[in-house]
């Protein structure tokens, strides 16, 4: 097991708010977390307005494919984090659960991806305080 810290996003289709939440993980936290993502019932492919949105603030996520939510994703992971999908995300004791209410983009357009990307952006900025902040020099 590594000493880092991991983080399950998981939405319903990991197609949008757990894929966005992943990248910011990942972006901003560099190697000091272990990201991972999954879905309850993942979808065909990645939300192209979720696409766009993050190419837009320079973070490429076109090569991401919506992965199942799997049992030893939730054992393997410190933190699970739910983004709207209820109770399908397994319960383990001595396992960290937040559940972030954000608007689901399936179907939106990019304007109104925008502001659940800022907001993940945000929700991730003060996860990454808590979990792993920058090493003091």
């Amino acid at each position: 097991m590594s000493d880092k810290p991991s983080v399950l996003f998981v939405c319903v289709h990991n197609a949008g708010r757990s894929q966005m939440a992943a990248a910011w993980l990942t972006h901003l936290a560099g190697d000091r977390v272990e990201v991972r993502s999954a879905g309850s019932n993942p979808g065909a492919g990645v939300n192209p307005a979720a696409v766009e949105a993050m190419a837009e603030v320079g973070i490429d996520i076109s090569a991401e494919v919506p992965k199942l939510l799997t049992v030893d994703a939730v054992k393997e992971s410190d933190v699970c984090i739910t983004m709207g999908c209820g109770d399908t995300c397994p319960v383990f004791p001595g396992k960290r659960y937040l559940d972030w209410q954000l608007e689901d983009p399936a179907g939106q357009g990019v304007e109104a991806v925008r502001p659940i990307r800022d907001e993940i952006k945000v929700l991730v900025e003060g996860l990454i305080k808590e979990i792993a902040p920058e090493p003091q020099a």
